[in-house]
């Protein structure tokens, strides 16, 4: 690049340099995270014939009436139905450890004498319960999918369960609905949009207004009765999200919870003697499955991978079973997944393509022998369909069809199976075939030996199906190593971009010859050498899963340090010879407040994923009362509305857009204090959920004309012939960077959990208490200061309760003032309150860039008149625009190699994934922080100079 870049080359080179990042992570993204590859079609009749047979579908089963494939499928399958309804309950967010205890214990006497039927089911044989392990992404959509298909989803299905789209794979509704089966659907909308067009009856409820705890499941139950009196249905789904939402408001052991658990007990009651025992009506033998989705953390959220989040119900009600005892009832363990082949067996429909589960054994315990043997079979041809799409072909070199059944395998007998994985798969199956071959001809024969035969075939199928179902479940596929390199390729020149920019920028602004600057011989002066330190211990940290999980150690510790070291820095201007230093007396004060403050954010919140449950602030607030988080909520409104007012006064202008923005300011604080001490206790009365909306509507509407009037407005208004061009764009810059970050800070007072209040005022205090530690005499450079304020930004962001699990998003406040489900609206301020500490510090930029200005209003730059604008553009919004881009690139380009080297590790999916959503969606904050940076004062600039060549035209005129 040239000596002088000028402004607008740098404005191109650094624009190309984002699109460049964003092209390679969207190519990385989709290249890493693709969709999952299915087989196409769905299963028919070839599913019950040998594999190694011709399995091309029967073109003549699509014109079958449904009626007679329906008798089709059942001659096939060989296995007697006992079952002709099926009643699905889907209790969301339930966590199997409320009904079925862990680690062999029973549950918690509060939520088992919440359950008191259900408890009795199990105690008396009537229930089988398990503990059904459900994959990450713990979230509904991907969970639903997994239930009725078998087949685990993409781990990007997180992003697409705010967005659902029609589930076009095979599955178990679809194979219902071949052979006629009416269904019915009342509860969770997500079904209806997941399966558009199968229902006979339905009503959806919004899953997503989290505080309705009531009648969100009042409108499910209510169409009980008449669905019960009712004979023509044979597939009734109830999906109750009342639990969930208790969970997301206040956590496991919210006041809520039992009442709600006995709440869906009496359902269970209901369902169990009104459907299942009742046969006054002649409707056949009922099967009631209640099942959740996935579990929840202590603090109520889902989404990532923890045992809590994991731990799904699985109870079959109404099942003969050999199970007479308690224990043998519920100390069981399956996979969610587990449940699609389970249903289609009992129900005599094919299993779904794509299924990688097994069918649950005690499901099977009332067949016959033979029939037993013939489900295992059914599922084992099912999966090694799907194996034989992944293993090379020449490893079935020796089978043919039918070979197993007539008996005429050549060279195939029953052996140890060792060696590679796909080898030993096949070995598993060869010799579960064989066993049940030889079982076969005994029982034909009457031989003796029959019966350890049937033990020994059963074993084997068994062991076959669970190596089976584990290697499809962790088979990753094949990444496109093209795509994924290119996409790296494209984020390493764009961080080369980024960094060669900056380095110019540096070598015009401190006179330091480029060559000079990279090499060894320059001299960094201690402050640097720490931004660049954690620059370097952040990216080695990043290949550690622990250290991953546990990132905000890193951010507290080092802000803390920086903090420390600009506070012995600023020692040195003490001159004790001559009194007190007024200079370094306030200075002191200001870092005393960020290292005071500092230390409460880290202990506000206990992050992370293995210390979450060590003592903090706010879980010893939450204990002494919830009157307290009210005051400290009530106070930190207050304390914002005055520290607003007051750097809204610091520039001493009484122009009346300055004075019209305040009065604005004050409005919403007012509204924002009248909101919290008014409605957040009252959050689970729907009476006056429609108040409290409206008043959030009025808020985010003047928070957004404050924050856009004055960003417009201001720079017209502030014209004062008695300043220089740098100090009225300072004066303007700075009451613009101050109202963003105010309006900012009563938003997020407005849309954080109560307890989070506190870290607010606490971030708040060290934006401002930043400026003051800018002089001449403390000497720490420009982009040294703004990258400190970004570090300040992502501890921020932890110290708001965040990780890097999904379980942390707050969903619950993301449909604050939003009367009607929006996925765009919800995804918006889900992102938002996520981001808000790091978007409040980038917002801060404009505030810092102000404050610049006004120091250095009578530097050197302001006298020179031949000082083009582009020039003060460049050398006033070069840093504050590269500085985070550069830092961002760098981790985000580093993760990324992480990401590609763990991308077979053990944890790729539940510790390494999540954390490249959240650098993609920091990544994404950055751009947006600095786009709005950036536009905000160039606009200011221009606007300023505009007004100013227009005042000396008449001045000249007159």
């Amino acid at each position: 690049m040239a000596t002088a870049m000028t402004c607008t080359r740098l404005t191109i080179f650094t624009v190309a340099g984002i699109f460049l990042q964003i092209i390679g992570l969207s190519i990385f993204v989709f290249g890493f995270f693709p969709v999952k590859p299915t087989l196409s079609g769905v299963s028919g009749s070839e599913s019950y014939r040998d594999p190694f047979c011709d399995s091309s579908p029967n073109s003549n089963e699509s014109e079958l009436h449904s009626e007679k494939l329906r008798l089709h499928y059942q001659e096939l399958s060989g296995i007697s139905l006992k079952y002709d309804r099926l009643v699905l309950m889907v209790i969301d967010g339930l966590p199997a450890e409320f009904v079925l205890g862990k680690d062999g214990q029973p549950p918690r006497d509060v939520w088992k004498e919440s359950m008191p039927y259900t408890q009795s089911l199990l105690a008396n044989g009537d229930a089988i319960g398990y503990h059904a392990k459900a994959a990450p992404p713990t979230v509904t959509m991907p969970r639903l999918k997994a239930m009725v298909s078998g087949a685990i989803g993409g781990f990007l299905d997180v992003a697409f369960n705010f967005n659902t789209q029609a589930f076009l794979e095979d599955n178990l509704l679809g194979q219902f609905f071949r052979i006629g089966w009416k269904m019915v659907m009342l509860g969770d909308e997500t079904w209806l949009k997941l399966f558009p067009g199968l229902f006979m009856r339905h009503d959806g409820v919004s899953s997503f207004f989290v505080k309705d705890t009531v009648q969100v499941d009042r409108n499910v139950s209510r169409h009980l009765p008449d669905q019960l009196n009712s004979d023509d249905w044979n597939f009734l789904i109830l999906h109750y999200l009342g639990l969930d939402h208790v969970g997301h408001t206040g956590g496991r052991n919210s006041p809520l919870m039992a009442g709600k658990l006995k709440e869906m007990d009496d359902i269970v009651r209901t369902m169990h003697l009104r459907a299942v025992m009742d046969r006054t009506h002649d409707q056949g033998q009922t099967l009631l499955v209640v099942v959740s989705d996935h579990g929840m953390t202590d603090n109520g959220n889902h989404g990532g991978s923890s045992y809590e989040e994991t731990d799904s119900l699985m109870l079959f009600i109404g099942l003969s079973s050999n199970f007479s005892d308690y224990g043998a009832a519920i100390n069981n363990v399956a996979f969610q997944v587990d449940l699609a082949p389970t249903l289609a067996l009992l129900f005599g429909v094919p299993i779904p393509k794509n299924n990688v589960g097994v069918v649950v054994p005690g499901t099977l315990s009332s067949l016959r022998d033979y029939e037993q043997l013939r489900a295992l079979e059914l599922n084992s041809w099912q999966l090694l369909r799907l194996m034989q799409a992944q293993i090379p072909s020449s490893l079935f070199e020796g089978f043919s069809c039918n070979c197993f059944v007539d008996g005429i395998c050549k060279g195939l007998d029953i052996s140890e199976c060792s060696g590679e994985k796909e080898k030993q798969l096949i070995c598993l199956f060869r010799n579960a075939a064989l066993l049940h071959h030889i079982w076969k001809s005994k029982k034909l024969t009457k031989s003796s030996g029959a019966v350890e035969d049937f033990s020994r075939a059963l074993d084997a199928y068994n062991a076959f199906l669970k190596t089976a179902s584990e290697w499809l479940a962790s088979k990753t596929t094949e990444k496109p190593v093209f795509l994924l390199g290119l996409g790296l390729s494209a984020m390493l020149l764009s961080c080369i971009v980024c960094a060669t920019l900056f380095l110019s920028l540096f070598k015009e602004v401190y006179h330091e010859p480029k060559d000079r600057v990279c090499s060894l011989s320059y001299r960094l002066n201690l402050e640097e050498v720490f931004i660049f330190a954690l620059l370097l211990i952040l990216v080695i940290s990043m290949g550690s899963s622990s250290m991953v999980e546990e990132e905000h150690y890193i951010w507290h510790f080092m802000v803390s340090t920086f903090h420390l070291l600009i506070l012995f820095k600023t020692a040195k201007l003490f001159d004790f010879s001559k009194g007190r230093n007024i200079l370094g007396d306030y200075k002191a004060v200001s870092i005393f407040l960020l290292l005071i403050s500092g230390r409460l954010l880290r202990g506000w919140h206990q992050g992370g994923v293995n210390w979450t449950y060590l003592p903090d602030i706010s879980k010893w607030l939450e204990q002494v009362g919830s009157g307290y988080v009210k005051w400290i909520q009530l106070i930190s409104n207050i304390i914002v509305i005055g520290l607003g007012l007051f750097t809204l006064s610091r520039t001493g202008s009484k122009k009346k857009s300055v004075c019209v923005l305040a009065l604005g300011f004050l409005t919403c604080g007012l509204l924002v204090l009248l909101h919290a001490g008014r409605y957040q206790d009252e959050m689970f009365e729907v009476s006056t959920e429609f108040g409290a909306t409206v008043i959030v509507k009025v808020i985010y509407f003047l928070l957004f004309i404050s924050a856009i009037g004055a960003a417009l407005v201001l720079p017209w208004s502030m014209l004062n012939k008695d300043k220089s061009f740098l100090a009225e764009a300072g004066d303007c810059l700075y009451l613009i960077g101050s109202a963003y970050i105010l309006c900012w800070c009563l938003l997020h007072l407005l849309l954080q959990q109560p307890i989070n209040s506190g870290p607010i005022i606490l971030l708040l205090i060290q934006i401002l208490a930043i400026p003051c530690l800018s002089s001449n005499d403390v000497q720490v450079n420009e982009w040294v200061e703004i990258g400190a304020l970004y570090y300040m930004g992502m501890a921020g962001h932890f110290a708001l309760g965040n990780s890097n699990t999904l379980a942390t998003i707050d969903v619950a406040a993301a449909f604050i003032g939003i009367s009607s489900h929006s996925t765009i609206l919800s995804g918006i301020l889900m992102f938002m309150i996520t981001y808000a500490s790091p978007m409040l510090f980038l917002l801060s930029l404009v505030m810092y860039v102000g404050a610049k200005l006004r120091n250095q209003s009578h530097s050197t730059i302001s006298t020179h008149r031949e000082t083009s604008l582009g020039q003060i553009l460049k050398l006033k919004l070069g840093f504050p625009c590269l500085v985070p881009l550069c830092i961002n690139s760098v981790l985000l380009t580093a993760y990324t190699v992480v990401l590609l080297l763990m991308r077979n590790h053990l944890f790729v999916w539940s510790v390494f994934s999540p954390k490249y959503l959240y650098v993609c969606a920091t990544t994404l904050c950055t751009y947006i922080g600095v786009c709005i940076v950036a536009v905000t004062v160039t606009y200011a600039f221009f606007v300023t100079t505009f007004r100013r060549s227009n005042r000396t035209t008449r001045h000249d005129n007159s």
